[in-house]
């Protein structure tokens, strides 16, 4: 468990099991439970789908998911309609100068300076080259370079996370580091064989695009089982995970994940009063409220079933 409350979700995965298999005569049709590894880490949903997910087993109407939110009071429930998470790429960029001794610095090429350099420029390609009414995320997250004072490296590594949602603006933002990452090499005069080494880790985590009409429906469904007030619209987050693959399939199936509020409603009022963030997910801050966190996720998990499987 990484602080994200998974063990809340595999709780309450079980416990909507449990009741709908005491409701059978209320609905009809195969239902599939899914315990899936590895979500943040891009091998559960691709490998459960090269490994026959939706040809060995029953191919599905929808899918659908819940993940616990550290911003909602225990109890509530939250939605949103279209883009929920982001592609997620991780990409490494391999500085390359010529070093020597710093009391020289005129018969190197410092790669200090010219990653510094480079990421400055970075902060332009959302600034000023993406649209600014869609959204992109270049943060570098890493810097590694030298070893001593007086001496001027050969490289400097750094480590970069980029967030998005559509592939468009995926593709775009990729094209731009690397073409920012020669240019500032070329600018200090590197030959072509000392330009930066850019690599993109092969498997990005995909954007997850819930069905507007599904998620629609469930927050009906939903408000009539908790309550308006406790049904709450979210804005798209630049989190990622894999669930967005399920939807990603030729079959073109409706998803829909929701966020299961898991902090104390008097919590969240005093971060509303005060300004002061709650502890995010990953937090070693952050204590999911077990009740009623795990049975509103099994009420509104059953719920959302009995809704789309029932008997007519």
């Amino acid at each position: 468990m990484h602080a994200c409350g998974h063990d809340v979700h595999m709780t309450s995965l079980a416990g909507t099991a449990r009741v709908l298999s005491q409701l059978k005569e209320h609905w009809r049709g195969t239902l599939v439970f899914i315990g899936q590894p590895a979500e943040e880490r891009n091998g559960g949903a691709k490998g459960m789908l090269a490994d026959g997910l939706f040809t060995r087993f029953p191919k599905p109407e929808y899918c659908l998911a819940l993940h616990v939110n550290a911003e909602l009071p225990a109890g509530a429930v939250g939605l949103t309609e279209g883009f929920a998470l982001a592609n997620v790429d991780s990409l490494d960029i391999t500085i390359r100068g010529v070093g020597g001794h710093g009391a020289w610095p005129h018969r190197t090429k410092d790669p200090v300076v010219l990653a510094a350099q480079t990421v400055l420029a970075l902060q332009t390609i959302v600034s000023r080259e993406t649209d600014p009414l869609e959204s992109a995320v270049v943060t570098v997250g890493a810097i590694h370079g030298g070893a001593k004072r007086n001496v001027i490296s050969d490289e400097v590594k750094l480590e970069l996370t980029i967030r998005s949602f559509s592939d468009e603006v995926r593709a775009r933002t990729l094209a731009a580091i690397e073409r920012i990452a020669r240019g500032q090499a070329l600018a200090a005069g590197l030959p072509e064989n000392k330009f930066p080494l850019v690599h993109v880790a092969e498997d990005p985590l995909p954007s997850c695009f819930n069905h507007p009409e599904l998620a629609r429906r469930l927050a009906g469904v939903f408000k009539q089982l908790l309550g308006e007030k406790n049904v709450l619209a979210r804005k798209p987050s630049m989190g990622g995970e894999d669930f967005g693959y399920y939807g990603r399939t030729e079959e073109k199936i409706p998803i829909c994940i929701f966020w299961l509020g898991s902090v104390e409603p008097e919590r969240v009022a005093e971060s509303e009063r005060t300004g002061q963030p709650l502890p995010s997910l990953h937090s070693g801050r952050y204590r999911p409220l077990p009740m009623p966190t795990i049975k509103t996720g099994v009420m509104a998990m059953s719920a959302a079933v009995l809704d789309l499987m029932g008997k007519r």
